[in-house]
């Protein structure tokens, strides 16, 4: 990995723990605040919504700086407000701060995005934003289980003491290692915000906001799945979400490679279709505990191939608004996970069990691909009319004559 990388790898490590430690520390939080745990719940909410909230207006707000303060300033916003999080003394205090640790989030994740782009070796921009999100698939992998054990063991404040000390480490990092890339002099917000009055933004941003949340249908059941009906012990969820952190950190790496060998939207349309199939197999198979097991891996590889090609399918499609349209898709990924999360739970309020949130997602992805697929319909150019100079009639005698 070059150094210059580093610093957005350890931003998206520490944006990705405080993301999805907080499913894992729910009942510790509840039990503590003295709230029942799907009221709890509302602190993953309120996080979501501040990333929806802060992605796109933050960056309309310092898009004219340059890249490098622009970060140093959103992981400053984000080690402040994780570091609240863990002296909130009251669940309303600790729901605010978990809006406001959303908020750099996706904008953090947007400018990362045009500078990795930016930065990289040419042919391999793709491979570069999947460096930066390699941070959250670590995070998977090793950072929330910590978190999780942390919080479990000795106290959940201490969880997001972590975030902020990994927000510190971060902030130094870029100071140090970041290259100084030059501020857009001849920015235009208005002709930034007129990416949205494209079709083209608004089907990139549907397909994430659905596709995606094939994914979090999946992801946000993946415990009880894997103790009510592949069977395993509670304590062994711990190891299964760092056997699907592992997935997700090796298709990150595939879904760059993809990106930069054919194209974003061809990359985004056959993971989506492969998303669909896996979810499906997911359905069938997970009553076995070894084939759940290997659907576990491949599930989070699929799923999460898909953060580099959705990215840089915003950023080749937003000439001049990059670094927003790069955070309106991190904005539409929190709405997947949103989606996701809600849409899954239908099934289990009728009765069904948690194989059916994957079927649900796998409709919801073959919904993204559809979309994904109308885009690239729609990048189809027809074929250009030859423009044929006109001929005189002792010219169209002499064709006529010369064919007979």
């Amino acid at each position: 990995m070059k150094k210059n990388l580093l610093p957005l790898t350890l931003g998206g490590l520490g944006i990705g723990i405080t993301e999805f430690v907080m499913m894992g520390l729910l009942p510790d939080i509840a039990k503590d605040m003295g709230v029942t745990i799907p009221k709890a719940g509302y602190l993953i909410s309120s996080y979501a919504l501040g990333v929806v909230i802060g992605a796109p207006l933050l960056v309309l707000i310092a898009g004219k700086f340059p890249p490098k303060k622009i970060l140093i300033a959103l992981m400053i916003m984000f080690t402040v407000f994780n570091a609240l999080s863990a002296f909130a003394p009251t669940f309303d205090l600790l729901f605010i701060s978990r809006l406001l640790s959303g908020l750099p989030h996706g904008a953090f994740f947007g400018v990362g995005s045009v500078v990795a782009s930016r930065i990289a070796e040419k042919g391999k921009a793709a491979q570069a934003v999947s460096l930066m999100f390699a941070g959250l698939t670590l995070a998977n992998l090793i950072g929330v289980p910590l978190g999780t054990f942390i919080g479990h063991n000795f106290s959940w404040r201490f969880s997001f003491a972590v975030v902020a000390v990994v927000g510190l480490v971060t902030l130094l990092s870029l100071k140090a290692w970041l290259p100084a890339l030059p501020a857009n002099k001849n920015r235009d917000l208005s002709a930034e915000l007129s990416f949205f009055k494209k079709q083209e933004a608004w089907l990139i941003i549907i397909m994430i906001s659905i596709g995606t949340g094939g994914l979090f249908t999946w992801y946000s059941y993946i415990a009880p799945l894997m103790t009510e009906v592949a069977g395993f012990s509670s304590d062994s969820v711990t190891y299964i979400l760092m056997l699907a952190g592992l997935g997700m950190m090796v298709g990150n790496f595939i879904g760059g490679y993809l990106a930069d060998k054919f194209s974003p939207a061809k990359a985004s349309i056959a993971l989506l279709l492969t998303m669909v199939v896996t979810l499906i197999v997911v359905h069938y198979v997970s009553f076995n505990p070894a084939l759940a097991l290997i659907t576990t891996f491949i599930t989070g590889a699929v799923s999460f191939a898909l953060a580099a090609p959705i990215q840089m399918l915003m950023i080749t499609s937003a000439k001049g608004s990059e670094m927003l349209a790069a955070s309106a898709s991190q904005a539409s990924f929190n709405i997947g996970n949103a989606l996701g999360a809600f849409f899954g739970g239908l099934p289990l309020v009728y009765g069904f069990d948690y194989t059916w949130p994957a079927l649900v997602g796998a409709a919801m992805a073959f919904v993204g691909a559809l979309f994904a697929f109308w885009l690239i319909k729609s990048h189809h150019k027809p074929t250009q009319r030859v423009n044929i100079a006109p001929i005189n009639e002792a010219e169209a005698t002499l064709i006529v004559e010369k064919n007979l």
